[in-house]
């Protein structure tokens, strides 16, 4: 250890770090190793996001990237711009208040005095639990309006402060709003008014509010644009969206009134609605218990939506065309649509003009059972059964269950159990049950597993793309498992189908207490199927509770569901897990499992911390075999992460999927770093850090000169390969010297910097061996905890230690030179490193991070950059990067990740090492810093800024 002191103390020039000579190679690297989401079209078409500081958090306010004309207006010029700290706008503010000398001299208003600079101060400035807050200068309200779409007599009007995102400078800025004749104006102040307003924007149909991420703030879009606001308090947010909601009489997109986006309608289609005279043709779904109705099926944002909860449907007569409603419809309607009506409880009725006889009988069985009616004359046959069971409460000795219809039949379907909605998905309902025969009557054998693998796979992604036919497929199933003697593989194979399906989705309303009554009057642990049947009753539990997936089971799942029966492993399916130091660790999980479940799993059975206590996360290969990897969200399931990658796999290489052969690989490693989180690591952390170090100085992105790089590959060969053993002298040409020099060239190739190998001679490459050879040889009997003690040690003494950088290339004009840089995140900030040297060229705090992310398609950072302490003013500066997609996607999520954690009081306490009287030194507090880029030390204490 001490000799790897003197190294470091021995001043080797910081140039031999370089990491590349020729600049340009620095984008040659952008396909090296990055994260990125995993979204549904994993690995390709993936979006960068755009995030914003409130109130101390990463906000989302845009699921895609800026484009230039996003909150554009005239007064949005220039990339530079200087607005008040919080500080100093609250002493304007304070000094502006009625009756200060300031405010009766100027003889203006508090609010105008409160926005003289171009820039806001942010929301989270200052408190808004406190009594202050910006006045509302709002016009008088002459209007009345209806929350369940009734017509506005006159336009609402309305003004204040609300802080729009700039279209130049993506950071917020304080603009005056007025709202009047369904136009929006907005000023500097509210002096300006007598004024031409710096912006202006139209409320028409096309416009669309989209609250955002926390309900921090909103985004108006209009035809051209898409403008970003935010209030001073949520109060004054909710008053704005109110307001703005009533005059283009649509629902806020939020948590409020509206479906979830994983939400899924039992049906939906085009109908025409009418209501107080009015007839529109709008796109309709029924989710749950709640019907709402859209502009288009593109739609996130409904114009309406009717609770069904003990409200009365049903179908119109007619030859009774007396209602006004009905009437103002037209003749037309009456002679070629079939018509339903809902009365919900305190409102007028809705009326809904259907196409066809077949669409009509399907919307009136899921709005009547919706609504929670007993009506035993709508649906099939099948399904007014299920309704008589359901109103016996699954009486067991009911007659019912051993009805024909619902019992196993040898003859075919020759129509759909469950009311459908057109003829195209009737057909597609028999084809469905075609396919079931087929998995069922087949034997499974070896030659016929793909067969079995590809007729399941084909079946379920059917009901996954027409959700009507979920149902379905449940209700075939249950027929085919009702009454029926277990004789051959058939009922056996039947019930691994329906295994697959439970974890998969579930059917809707009735049929869902069908299938649970079906499951407990099977399940037994003493027969095959019984098991089958409690297995399937922990998968729909599980489903409930943890919610549907998103693709078709994996060949390994189906595989290990026809091979084994389920019921004898509380987790049926296993993965190998890879670390970085070459091992793995298998982990068993369920058709339910989320990536947090799986992770937590890991932990224990390899005996590390929470995640939230070291940071590590789990990444997933590419399926084009490019050097790429993918961070996994914690609320994936673990078997949608697989069949996704099965899937890409197969469409990337058609004809020549190697399903037997290549599956997923799964990397847990580090991803976000504390230097706290040291005091409690354990052995195993440890030792997984390492190699992780030792692979980043092995690809040039740590920095160590060129006799450090050999020390502290020595140390990794010790704890990966033990003692070295010198060679007889009697041989010097032997088969041990042969041994020992090819070992000590896989090393070298293994953890030696790759750039410090280039162009390399035999010669020099011989020095290099017989180098390590002896400086390996010193660390004889050296335990391997010993040598990663030391090898952390040493590694942590870099100020930047656990950051993650990206290879980047500034955009002019910046305030950075025209040359590729290192843009290094870590839990302090934002620092930006000489691609050559990795010297620190300028740090940014997250404290002065405004807004970061997509822009177009480079990488975006916005920050404040404190001039004058004693004026107080800041610069707003805006930064573009070009970098890969896949990089800023993950350099964005990880910054807003270390934001988030930093104001989430129980994550960080977690890191927080425990108080003592003497506080241990930092590592880069010590003297032997001297082979890592230098980085200036503040006079506040150790820190990256």
């Amino acid at each position: 250890e001490s000799r790897i002191y003197a190294v470091a103390k021995s001043g080797m020039r910081l140039s031999e770090v370089a990491m590349a000579n020729d600049t340009s190679s620095c984008f040659s690297n952008f396909s090296c190793s990055t994260s990125g989401p995993f979204t549904y079209l994993i690995y390709r078409n993936v979006t960068v996001p755009v995030y914003t500081t409130l109130k101390g958090k990463a906000t989302q306010i845009s699921n895609v990237p800026f484009l230039d004309e996003s909150s554009g207006s005239d007064d949005d010029c220039g990339s530079h711009a200087s607005f008040r700290t919080s500080t100093a706008g609250f002493e304007n503010r304070k000094a502006s208040m009625p009756g200060s000398p300031r405010a009766v001299k100027r003889g203006v208003s508090v609010s105008s005095l409160s926005s003289e600079s171009d820039y806001a101060v942010p929301p989270d400035a200052y408190s808004l639990d406190g009594d202050y807050s910006e006045p509302e200068h709002k016009l008088q309200r002459t209007s009345s309006y209806s929350t369940d779409g009734g017509i506005c007599s006159e336009p609402m009007e309305k003004s204040g402060y609300l802080l729009k995102m700039g279209s130049q400078v993506k950071t917020w800025k304080r603009r005056w709003f007025v709202l009047r004749n369904r136009q929006i104006t907005y000023y500097k102040s509210p002096s300006d008014v007598i004024r031409k307003p710096q912006g202006q924007l139209e409320l028409n149909s096309s416009c669309q509010i989209v609250r955002g991420e926390g309900s921090q703030t909103f985004q108006l879009v209009t035809e051209k644009r898409t403008y970003f606001l935010t209030a001073d308090s949520p109060n004054i947010l909710e008053e704005w969206i109110h307001v703005l909601q009533s005059i283009l009489r649509v629902q806020v997109s939020g948590p409020v009134g509206v479906p979830h986006s994983d939400a899924k309608p039992i049906v939906k289609g085009w109908l025409t609605k009418v209501k107080h005279g009015r007839s529109k043709l709008v796109w309709c779904a029924l989710i749950g218990k709640t019907f709402y109705y859209y502009r288009n099926h593109e739609d996130k944002c409904p114009l309406g939506h009717l609770p069904l909860r003990e409200s009365k449907v049903e179908e119109v007569d007619r030859s009774c065309d007396s209602d006004e409603d009905y009437e103002a419809t037209g003749g037309g309607f009456l002679s070629s649509h079939c018509t339903l009506v809902i009365h919900p409880q305190d409102q007028s009725p809705t009326y809904l003009l259907i196409r066809t006889k077949q669409e009509k009988n399907t919307w009136l069985y899921h709005l009547t059972v919706a609504a929670g009616s007993s009506n035993a004359t709508v649906g099939t046959s099948y399904e007014q059964l299920i309704g008589k069971l359901l109103d016996a409460e699954g009486d067991p000795n009911s007659p019912l269950w051993k009805h024909p219809m619902l019992c196993y039949s040898k003859d075919g379907l020759h129509t759909s159990l469950t009311t459908l909605p057109s003829e195209a998905l009737q057909t597609e309902a028999l084809k469905l049950f075609k396919s079931c025969q087929l998995f069922i009557n087949v034997p499974v054998e070896a030659s016929s597993i793909d067969y079995h693998v590809s007729l399941a796979q084909t079946a379920l992604q059917v009901c996954l793309t027409h959700t009507e036919l979920q149902n379905e497929i449940y209700c075939q199933l249950v027929k085919q498992t009702s009454c029926r003697q277990p004789q051959n593989h058939s009922v056996i194979q039947c019930w691994q189908l329906l295994a697959l399906c439970a974890p998969l989705f579930l059917p809707q309303h009735h049929f869902l207490w069908y299938i649970k009554q079906h499951l407990q009057r099977h399940a037994d642990p003493r027969s095959e199927i019984g098991k089958y049947a409690i297995y399937c009753q922990r998968s729909v539990d599980r489903t409930v509770q943890a919610g549907e997936r998103e693709a078709k089971p994996s060949r390994m799942e189906i595989v290990s569901i026809l091979l084994r029966n389920p019921y004898h492993h509380s987790l049926p399916f296993s993965i190998p897990v890879h670390f970085m130091n070459g091992t793995y660790q298998v982990v068993g999980f369920d058709g339910s499992s989320t990536v947090d479940e799986f992770i937590q799993r890991l932990n224990q059975e390899t005996g590390m911390r929470k995640p939230s206590h070291m940071g590590f996360s789990l990444f997933t290969d590419d399926p084009s075999g490019r050097n790429l990897e993918h961070c996994l969200p914690g609320n994936m399931k673990i078997c949608d992460v697989i069949s996704k990658w099965e899937q890409a796999l197969k469409e990337l290489h058609p004809g020549k999927y190697e399903g037997g052969t290549r599956i997923v690989k799964l990397t847990y490693k580090n991803r976000l770093y504390f230097r706290s989180q040291a005091k409690g690591e354990t052995d195993r952390e440890r030792l997984l850090l390492a190699f992780q170090v030792s692979n980043e100085i092995a690809n040039g992105r740590f920095p160590v000169n060129k006799e450090l790089a050999l020390e502290m590959v020595s140390l990794m060969a010790q704890v990966e390969y033990g003692d070295l053993d010198r060679p007889g002298s009697s041989s010097p040409g032997g088969t041990s010297q042969l041994k020992m020099q090819h070992l000590l060239h896989q090393v070298l190739d293994k953890f030696y910097p790759k750039h410090y190998k280039q162009n390399i001679t035999p010669e020099q490459l011989r020095q290099l061996t017989d180098r390590l050879a002896t400086k390996w040889m010193v660390l004889q009997g050296c335990s391997p905890p010993e040598c990663i003690r030391i090898y952390l040690t040493v590694a942590r003494k870099w100020p930047l230690f656990g950051t993650k950088i990206f290879a980047a290339k500034p955009i002019l004009p910046s305030s950075l030179e025209d040359c590729p840089v290192w843009i290094a995140v870590n839990e302090d900030g934002i620092s930006i490193l000489d691609y050559n040297t990795m010297h620190l060229k300028v740090s940014y705090s997250y404290s002065s991070v405004l807004t970061f992310g997509g822009c177009r398609d480079d990488f975006m950072i916005v920050v404040s950059k404190m001039k004058e302490r004693s004026s107080g003013k800041n610069s707003t500066e805006k930064l573009l990067f070009t970098m890969a997609i896949p990089k800023i996607v993950e350099a964005t999520l990880l910054i807003a990740s270390y934001i988030n954690y930093r104001s989430t009081p129980s994550l960080l306490s977690s890191t927080q090492p425990s108080r003592s009287k003497t506080p241990a030194k930092k590592p880069w507090e010590t003297e032997n810093r001297c082979f890592f880029p230098s980085v200036p030390r503040s006079t506040k204490g150790p820190t990256l800024l």
